[in-house]
């Protein structure tokens, strides 16, 4: 085998390691990236109660990001439906706690009432704040249920701030932040439910 044939060998070993190289590690991009997606789904669907939804919530995003409201920010949300009919919302919205942000999911059915909230992000106190990051968590369930129609706005607080939320034990901060951010996505739900469901609420 003379020199010229050498380095063309080379370089066609070469290019086909790269290739194959290259196309396991698309594969391997393609699995992880699903595992994610299921990953990710789970953290939605352990959310919402049996037989609620038939959809796949991640493939049908709202037209929602980074959107400012009075104590929090919608970084985003999902349509939740059954046989063709929106059954629910979910927003992702992220607060400040006390060591940092934290990033709830919130579960909004059609009528504007609390199918729940989950804590998704956090860096509270562990031990305090950082009980909210607890799944299932009894603090937290404290929510469903809850609207702003059963309660004046005023209701959406600490009950040692006159409101009807108990706190989390030494966590003040961490449990004003969070009923707060409760609030804000009930209210935003409340004054764009057209646009997010449309015509099927309350009916």
């Amino acid at each position: 085998m003379n020199r010229a044939t050498s380095v063309v060998t080379v370089v066609v070993l070469a290019a086909l390691g790269l290739g194959a190289t290259y196309l396991a590690q698309q594969a391997s991009t393609t699995r992880i990236a699903t595992e994610q997606r299921l990953i990710d789904s789970r953290n939605l669907l352990d959310l919402l109660p049996p037989g609620s939804y038939d959809n796949q919530p991640l493939d049908q995003p709202l037209p929602l990001e980074n959107i400012p409201l009075a104590n929090s920010t919608l970084l985003g949300g999902y349509l939740v439906s059954k046989t063709g009919q929106t059954s629910a919302v979910l927003l992702r919205s992220q607060t400040l706690g006390y060591e940092g942000a934290i990033e709830l999911l919130i579960a909004i059915d059609v009528h504007g009432k609390l199918l729940g909230v989950k804590t998704l992000k956090q860096r509270e106190t562990p031990g305090l704040g950082g009980k909210i990051a607890d799944w299932p968590n009894a603090w937290l369930h404290g929510f469903t249920g809850k609207s702003r129609s059963e309660s004046a706005d005023t209701g959406w607080a600490l009950k040692k701030d006159s409101g009807q939320f108990d706190q989390i034990a030494g966590a003040t901060v961490t449990s004003r932040a969070v009923i707060n951010a409760v609030h804000d996505a009930l209210r935003y739900f409340d004054e764009h439910q057209q646009s997010l469901i449309g015509s099927s609420a309350h009916e």
